[in-house]
């Protein structure tokens, strides 16, 4: 019957709107009639148990549920629900007769648009990553969290659907070495529950079970009037949804981390990260990344059993296989160092820092962010002083204070740490050398340098463009340049210098630092 309306339903008289022709987007839950100016996306009458849209008064709810939670994210793209009347022979949009179904009313936009075809154009941006997880940030820092006696969001309750992975999976395996991978996979899974079972269990009390979206990737973000969109939110299944906000951006970062993209992958945690502050989730990302891979990697042995081609059922052996080595990548023990900048403000540090990021998977941490995180924005009396205001002596005592305590957690954590500040003082370089000691791992300076007039180019750019957190002038470079303390011998074996005005100097740095630390 429901295809038979959507046939129907493909005739132009119908729609208050010009339409130029139809096209049908079809997926195991739903069609989207493509209009032209308008999509109308219409929900099967399927219970597949993780969602269940068999009465019409289902539908009805979820797509009023999809419009609502949609709303939050786009603007102007998810329009109304609007019934359908008549019979399934003789449809129509004019309220006209009983309600024979409901769909949901779409602006419609160029699939071409979609992320993973600009990503398979090779035209995926670092500018697409930066706005994307400013755009996440927010959306989850004012996204409603579950209720504290909700059963959501308890470390049971996460670690059920990463239990049922693996019994559904198993069935539909059949080699020694993918069992016992899977077998390998599982007890990992379990052993990192215990461990951060505790860690859970705070993430609930502490708030950060929210309503997010539930099925962040690339296949869900558009750009609609040039800015990233994301869209298509999970409606159907509450858990789905309510969960970890770092549950959502493992989703989106093994996404990446599949199609071969992880410098933007390491990209977007760290400029999540810089928005929300939320470094007490690192913790769990590896974890939340491999639960994601293998829902991927199971999804995909489900066609097993509808393929009869062997060489089909090769190909979806190994599509799962990818996800499942994926997963396991997770599982590794990885090589770990704290790096700081050492250099004057625009000298070009937060470039050195972000190239660590994403050529060695550090965490970046900004003093300028966490400044402002600690004690809000310079007034505009005080800017450009360099000893008052939020930038007085015991603000920035406490502001590196605060980076070393982030640094020390982010280690813990299994990541190599990179903090990007001057560190002009011997004794902010000594307590950052102390946490390095306290947790094992090597201690690097990389010290900054490019000549005067380049980091007046610079900071003049910055100005204008005024995107960035610091608030320094050349005044204060000057006082910066006068005032700064020399490393000292001790230090200078752990120093590593760059030329950051010399893309080869930066290169080489990343070939030294490699070379020092084999694991990266």
């Amino acid at each position: 019957m429901s295809q038979a309306l959507i046939e129907a339903l493909q005739n132009p008289a119908l729609y208050p709107h010009p339409v130029g022709s139809f096209q049908v987007i079809e997926t195991h839950i739903s069609w989207v009639l493509l209009t032209g100016e308008y999509a109308y996306k219409i929900k099967k009458p399927v219970n597949f148990g993780f969602l269940d849209f068999t009465q019409l008064s289902d539908r009805e709810h979820f797509c009023g549920e999809e419009l609502r939670l949609n709303q939050r994210l786009t603007e102007d793209l998810y329009l109304e629900v609007i019934p359908v009347c008549g019979s399934v022979e003789a449809p129509n949009l004019a309220n006209d007769g009983p309600v024979i179904e409901y769909a949901l009313k779409m602006r419609q936009f160029p699939q071409d648009q979609l992320l993973s075809e600009v990503q398979a154009r090779g035209e995926l941006s670092e500018a697409h990553i930066d706005e994307l997880a400013e755009k996440i940030a927010q959306f989850h820092l004012s996204a409603p969290q579950v209720a504290q006696d909700h059963g959501l969001g308890t470390p049971e309750a996460v670690m059920t659907p990463v239990l049922q992975n693996f019994e559904q999976a198993r069935p539909m395996l059949s080699e020694k070495a993918d069992l016992e991978q899977l077998d390998a996979l599982q007890a990992w899974a379990e052993t990192s529950y215990e461990r951060l079972k505790p860690l859970l269990a705070k993430r609930k009390a502490d708030g950060f079970i929210r309503e997010c979206h539930g099925d962040i990737h690339l296949g869900n973000i558009a750009i609609l009037d040039g800015h990233v969109t994301l869209f298509d939110c999970i409606e159907f299944n509450q858990p789905f949804r309510m969960t970890d906000v770092m549950a959502d951006v493992g989703f989106l970062v093994m996404d990446l981390e599949d199609r071969g993209l992880k410098c933007l992958a390491r990209r977007f945690v760290s400029k999540w990260l810089e928005y929300t502050g939320d470094y007490a989730s690192l913790e769990l990302l590896n974890f939340y990344k491999a639960y994601r891979a293998m829902v991927r990697g199971k999804v995909s042995l489900f066609r097993l059993g509808q393929e009869q081609s062997a060489v089909q059922r090769k190909v979806i052996l190994r599509q799962y296989r990818k996800y499942a080595a994926l997963a396991e990548s997770y599982s590794s023990i990885p090589s770990r160092f704290l790096a700081i900048t050492h250099g004057v403000s625009a000298v070009g540090k937060s470039q050195v820092a972000m190239r660590m990021v994403e050529a060695l998977g550090a965490i970046r941490l900004r003093s300028d962010v966490e400044r402002k995180r600690l004690f809000g924005e310079q007034s505009e009396a005080q800017k450009g002083q360099q000893d008052q205001g939020i930038y007085d002596q015991d603000s920035s005592i406490a502001t590196y204070r605060r980076l070393h305590e982030i640094a020390d957690a982010a280690l813990h954590a299994g990541f190599p740490v990179v903090i990007d500040a001057t560190y002009l003082k011997l004794e902010q370089r000594q307590a950052a050398m102390q946490v390095a000691e306290q947790t094992g791992v090597p201690f690097l300076i990389l010290s900054c340098n490019a000549p005067t007039e380049v980091i007046a180019g610079w900071l003049k750019h910055r100005q204008q463009e005024a995107k960035d957190p610091s608030d320094a002038t050349m005044q204060v470079i000057e006082v910066q340049l006068a005032n700064r303390e020399a490393l000292t011998a001790t230090e200078r074996v752990n120093e590593q210098c760059i030329e950051t005005n010399d893309s080869a100097s930066l290169d080489s740095l990343v070939a030294r630092i490699r070379q020092r630390l084999p694991g990266l």
